[in-house]
């Protein structure tokens, strides 16, 4: 008897899974705050940035966040030991130890270092609050974590582990919503087809955007042009990847649609344009923390039977992989 659509919806939202995608995404995610945190204190440009004008920094700071202000103000002791306990916090999401803990801890820090002075952030400061927000509610020191190692010593043989498969949905989710806001505010005639298309070539030939000076892109203006089409056309077509990942989790039913979405593998293809385009803007572009963060959201489009592999690869440097036994699941 087939099920309605509330009860297909439960049943979504009740699936679990094993823990390999989650973990995957928590050592990515630890990792691209270390850099994100580490890049502005081991060169000291936070004692100008974050800090007073009253005790070094270039500017009053207005009204700080709660965090700072409690902590007695943002003088150097303060957002020193913020920082300190911040670069601690990724250090232990990374490894997953107290991973729920270390994630809130984490993403109290970062909003205090961001909003006590929003000249230094962007967009991605979003993004990246909401994708460690995710991890507070997700359990994602289930494998590959000191926690689990803990958990295995108290319990010599666990049962395999299994964790909700919801958290893992909203950061797809976070992910196409990031997309498609991003392509659908791109109104102007340099993005959109019809127009020159030149955004891209001018982005790259700001000063404040660029890495490196791109006058040399010059005979390559055509290139830009598709790129940045292209660039649009992914950004305001990624919801549908919503489809292609429901007729790859229903591939054995009937339908054409479906069946020509599986044979070209198009949830493939959206991982590998989608690093690709993140890879070529970290390359190119001084754009903060948000390439790395974005391709670590990736992690959640990998059912944790393809997680597994990557995984295990990453911790080989470490020896074994510090997990329980985890249940084996078909993909979806």
């Amino acid at each position: 008897m087939s099920r309605g659509p509330w009860a297909r919806w439960v049943g979504l939202l009740s699936a679990r899974e094993a823990p390999e995608s989650l973990a995957l995404l928590r050592v990515l995610l630890g990792l691209c705050m270390l850099h994100a945190i580490g890049s502005v204190a081991f060169t000291g440009t936070w004692a100008l940035v974050w800090v007073d004008a009253s005790d070094g920094g270039y500017k009053e700071m207005g009204e700080l966040p709660w965090l700072v202000a409690a902590l007695g103000g943002a003088s150097r002791a303060v957002i020193g030991g913020l920082i300190a306990a911040g670069l601690t916090a990724a250090i232990s999401l990374t490894v997953g130890l107290f991973s729920r803990l270390s994630a809130f801890a984490l993403l109290q820090i970062f909003m205090a270092l961001g909003d006590t002075n929003p000249h230094t952030g962007g967009s991605y400061d979003v993004l990246i609050s909401n994708a460690l927000w995710l991890l507070v509610l997700a359990d994602s020191g289930a494998t590959g974590s000191v926690d689990a190692r803990i958990r295995a010593r108290w319990r010599p043989s666990p049962p395999p582990i299994t964790v909700p498969a919801w958290p893992r949905y909203l950061v797809i989710g976070q992910l196409l919503t990031m997309y498609a806001s991003t392509g659908l505010q791109k109104v102007s005639a340099s993005w959109v087809p019809g127009g020159d298309l030149s955004a891209l070539y001018y982005i790259l030939q700001q000063p404040t955007w660029q890495r490196i000076d791109m006058r040399w892109a010059a005979p390559l203006f055509p290139l830009t042009q598709l790129a940045t089409l292209g660039t649009w056309l992914f950004e305001v077509g990624a919801p549908s990847l919503l489809l292609v990942l429901w007729m790859r989790r229903t591939r054995a039913r009937p339908g054409r649609l479906r069946a020509l979405s599986n044979r070209l593998r198009l949830r493939d293809l959206f991982i590998v344009v989608g690093l690709a385009m993140h890879a070529g803007i970290a390359i190119l572009m001084e754009v903060g923390p948000f390439s790395f963060v974005s391709m670590a959201l990736y992690a959640a489009l990998l059912h944790p039977d393809e997680a597994r592999p990557l995984f295990d690869r990453l911790l080989r440097p470490f020896g074994r992989a510090p997990r329980g036994k985890t249940a084996q699941t078909g993909q979806d």
